[in-house]
């Protein structure tokens, strides 16, 4: 999308003054509606704040790894322009210890670990730099702690790819369209020049499913409220040994995740 800064600053301006960016009826609108897409229904699942618990150790191939990716891209229409490409989205994804937690290796760290692929995705943060910098509020956060989109408000800056230190964020500056290999016809698709993420599969807690890469996962993402102490997410972390993703940035992410030992099952503190 190509935009100067002057046409920039209008429609950034204009979004204010009628409530759609950072005033307050902007945020009245956003905590009524909480997605412009769907509304809750009557078997809608509800959380003070939702959260994610990452048990790479469940996931004993690379085919259980590519079936929790497949699940969330498919129902979600992201595109398929191949990993290498420069325009690549990507709302779920692995990468290798050092890249999903920066700063935390250690010289000593098993061979193993280095090289373990974990998954990465939106961290639904609790202090989400993202929802300061959007001027129009394309990006907010609901009540229950996820962190939204909305493509139809989105005016392409960008300012949320920049202030995100997750990398979650990908920018679609090709028609994704094209590229969806099997269209989901009750899941909206995105234009040229949008930002899309992981939207927390906010459809389907509307009508009580839990997220597809936690359906597909095998008990390897675990999802529940982060403020209820009975919830299996907030079990498994008092249990286990849990780390997050930069969280010396304040963000703080809501999703954990438990290091394993392959040899041992025991917990390796990274």
């Amino acid at each position: 999308m190509s935009m100067d800064r002057r046409e920039f600053l209008k429609i950034a301006g204009i979004s204010t003054l009628l409530g759609v960016g950072g005033g307050v009826a902007g945020v009245g609108i956003r905590n009524e509606l909480q997605a412009s897409q769907i509304g809750p229904g009557p078997n809608a699942l509800n959380a003070g704040r939702w959260g994610f618990v990452v048990d790479m150790s469940k996931f004993k191939t690379q085919a259980d790894i590519d079936r929790v990716t497949y699940a969330c891209h498919s129902i979600h229409n992201v595109p398929d322009f191949g990993k290498d490409s420069p325009h690549e989205i990507k709302w779920i994804w692995t990468d290798t210890y050092e890249h999903v937690f920066p700063g935390s290796e250690d010289e000593f760290m098993p061979h193993e670990l280095k090289e373990k692929s974990f998954f990465a995705f939106c961290n639904h943060c609790a202090q989400p730099a993202c929802v300061r910098v959007c001027p129009t509020q394309a990006t907010f956060k609901r009540k229950d702690g996820i962190v939204m989109m909305d493509m139809h408000r989105c005016i392409g800056c960008r300012f949320c790819m920049a202030a995100c230190p997750f990398g979650a964020r990908s920018f679609n500056f090709r028609d994704p369209r094209p590229n969806i290999i099997k269209p989901n016809p009750e899941f909206p698709t995105r234009g040229k020049g949008v930002v899309e993420k992981c939207t927390g599969c906010y459809e389907r807690l509307a009508v009580g499913q839990t997220p597809a890469c936690v359906e597909q996962s095998n008990g390897g993402i675990v999802f529940g409220d982060l403020e209820d102490p009975k919830s299996e997410v907030r079990k498994l972390i008092a249990g286990n040994y849990t780390i997050r993703r930069k969280p010396q940035l304040g963000t703080q992410p809501s999703i954990y995740y438990i290091i394993r030992s392959n040899e041992t099952g025991g917990t390796e503190h990274a």
